[in-house]
C-alpha cells in the first residue's frame, strides 16, 4: 500500500473508515501529521478497468484520507485487483510504502488515462518515488510485476465500463 506524500502539497504539485469517531481521550483514528488512518481502511468502491485486453478490478481512492491511507496495513492484494488513486488535477505525484507489507507496482497515469511510467515500490520503504511527469492525475497500484507479466507499460490506455477515466470520474467528454 503506497502512501501519497500529501504533506508536501501533492494536491498543488505533488482515505473514510465507517467506524464511529473515537471517544475523547482515546487514540486518534487519523494520523494528525500525515492524514492517513492508523489501521487498514475498509474496502473502497470498485471499478472495472481495461488495460488493453486485460481486466482489473480496482478500489477507488478519491478522498484525501483514502489516498493517504491507500493499501496501508493490508496483508495482501489479489491478482487481478488493484487500487486506483484519483486526484482532482494533474501534477507531479510521489508514492511511498509506509506501513505497507505488500510488494506493489504503480503506474503514473495522465488525465487522458494513458500510462506514463511504471515503478516498483518496496514494502515498508518510506522513501518517496516521484513521477517523472507533472501530468499525473491517476495512480494505479497492483501486485508487483503485474504490468510486466501482462506486457503493459507506458502508452497503455486505461478505460472503465463507463468510458475514459476522465468521463468516469469527472463527467467530462
Amino acid at each position: 500500500m503506497a502512501w501519497t506524500v500529501v504533506a508536501l502539497g501533492l494536491w498543488g504539485v505533488g482515505a473514510g473508515c465507517g467506524k464511529p469517531p473515537e471517544p475523547a481521550g482515546l487514540a486518534p483514528e487519523v494520523d494528525p501529521v500525515h492524514g492517513h488512518l492508523l489501521h487498514a481502511q475498509p474496502p473502497l468502491p470498485t471499478v472495472k478497468l481495461w488495460l488493453g485486453s486485460q481486466e482489473l478490478v480496482a478500489e477507488v481512492a478519491r478522498r484525501p484520507v483514502e489516498i493517504a491511507t491507500g493499501m496501508m496495513f493490508r496483508e495482501s492484494l489479489l491478482e487481478g485487483h488493484g487500487m486506483l488513486f484519483v486526484f482532482p488535477n494533474a501534477d507531479r505525484r510521489s508514492f511511498w510504502m509506509r506501513n505497507c507489507r505488500v510488494p506493489l507496482s504503480a503506474a503514473y497515469i495522465d488525465p487522458e488515462g494513458v500510462i506514463l511510467e511504471v515503478v516498483d515500490l518496496e514494502p515498508m520503504d518510506e522513501r518517496p518515488v516521484p513521477s517523472q511527469s507533472d501530468r499525473v492525475q491517476y495512480v494505479l497500484e497492483v501486485p508487483r510485476n503485474w504490468f510486466r507479466k501482462h506486457g503493459l507499460g507506458p502508452g497503455t490506455l486505461i478505460r472503465t465500463e463507463r468510458g475514459s477515466l476522465r468521463e468516469t470520474f469527472f463527467g467530462l467528454r
